[in-house]
């Protein structure tokens, strides 16, 4: 739901250091020196160039959280907060006294060990790890280093690409760092280099072995299943997707660039972000008319979240009606007396996935109460369905479609 990506890796390109020999610099010699044996390995895995040196430190919880809390309001203020959860009240999926920003600072203090600080260009380890968890920490932390040097990775998640982009972009990041990292823990164990993309099925098997990792935190287990499965996907869904990347090309690019997904359908199905049938996602524009409600948030929910509304209302096997999503954008809107509502649009590869979707969701539009509507629309040629939720939500909109896949 929400791409915090600052929150974990480093998420800003950083000003080149000055020129310095030295691979790595750290107060800690031991620390200096176990990096100093990891970097090299990991950047070559990652298919990454080592640009300049990478600073590791030691720090406190206390300055974990002092640093979480300041990327909190730098990615998720509160009003862009309590706009976000009214959104997502209206498709049923949060309470509207959801303290976001608490559950979020929660869910992170009880999971990150380390992480990469862009502003300071350095690595920071908590002083009281586990030793059987540093080298773990050290390996995934570390790639997000190296990619940090050679890829803009503040761009590839900038607010102004959206929900779904953002939440992609993310996938490729946290992927290809927990892919390498399961690499080279796995090979040291067995005494010699791995290739996971050699283990036929490895993409599928890493989805429920990643998965037992939800029940391992608790805030993050009691969380509501869209904050659930927003954070974890980059970690399951993204390590699979980096595993088919490399499986269809045995170069081991790195998932920027040409290879980076533009969107939670892609990462879902790698089949369409590359090659002869690469489908990218269709921009949705949607604008209220007439002057007589204001637009308080817009953003966009994308396949993956598509996913977990139908769950929600319809049960996992309602999931298989997100086939065929193109693209999508919804509006929280005010009327002048105060009423809030949403609407919200879904372009579609094909008119009978759409109509799929139409019959599939009409029976549970009761759950979303606010006299919920749904209809089939034509947009540009498009099969397309809007769905309208509160007072607000009968504000007259214009639809209209940017570029398309």
């Amino acid at each position: 739901m929400i791409a915090l990506a600052a929150l974990a890796v480093a998420l800003a390109a950083c000003a080149p250091a000055p020129p310095d020999t030295t691979l790595v610099l750290s107060a800690d010699p031991k620390l200096r020196q176990r990096v100093t044996e990891l970097l090299p390995k990991l950047a070559s895995r990652a298919g990454m160039e080592l640009v300049r040196p990478v600073r590791v430190e030691w720090r406190s919880r206390g300055q974990l959280e002092s640093y979480l809390r300041h990327k909190l309001e730098e990615e998720l203020p509160p009003l862009e907060a309590r706009h976000l959860v009214k959104s997502y009240r209206f498709l049923g999926l949060l309470q509207e006294d959801l303290d976001l920003r608490s559950l979020l600072l929660e869910v992170y203090l009880e999971q990150v060990a380390g992480f990469y600080d862009p502003d300071s260009t350095a690595l920071f380890l908590l002083n009281d790890l586990d030793e059987g968890m540093l080298e773990t920490v050290l390996v995934h932390e570390l790639v997000h280093a190296v990619q940090d040097q050679t890829v803009n990775l503040d761009s590839l998640t900038a607010k102004g690409r959206g929900n779904d982009r953002r939440t992609a972009a993310q996938a490729a990041i946290e992927g290809h760092a927990t892919l390498v990292m399961l690499e080279y823990l796995t090979g040291r164990l067995r005494g010699e280099p791995l290739n996971l993309t050699d283990i036929p099925g490895f993409g599928g098997a890493l989805r429920p072995a990643l998965e037992a990792m939800r029940n391992q935190y608790p805030a993050l287990a009691n969380a509501p299943p869209i904050i659930q499965e927003s954070l974890l996907f980059p970690y399951l869904e993204g390590a699979s997707y980096v595993w088919a990347l490399w499986g269809w090309n045995r170069t081991r690019p790195a998932p920027f660039g040409p290879f980076l997904p533009q969107s939670t359908e892609q990462v879902l199905d790698p089949g369409k972000a590359w090659g002869p049938q690469a489908d990218p996602p269709t921009e949705v524009v949607l604008t209220a008319e007439g002057g007589e409600y204001e637009v308080l948030y817009s953003n966009t929910l994308g396949q993956l979240e598509m996913g977990v509304f139908l769950a929600q209302h319809l049960g996992e096997e309602g999931r298989v009606l997100r086939k065929g999503w193109d693209g999508d954008r919804y509006v929280l809107l005010r009327g002048r007396g105060g009423e809030e509502g949403l609407v919200w649009v879904v372009v579609w590869d094909s008119a009978e996935e759409r109509d799929q979707f139409l019959d599939g969701l009409r029976p549970a539009l009761g759950r979303l109460g606010d006299g919920a509507e749904l209809e089939a629309l034509d947009v540009g040629g498009r099969p397309a369905i809007l769905l309208r939720v509160g007072p607000a939500g009968q504000a007259p909109v214009q639809v209209e479609l940017g570029g398309e896949g």
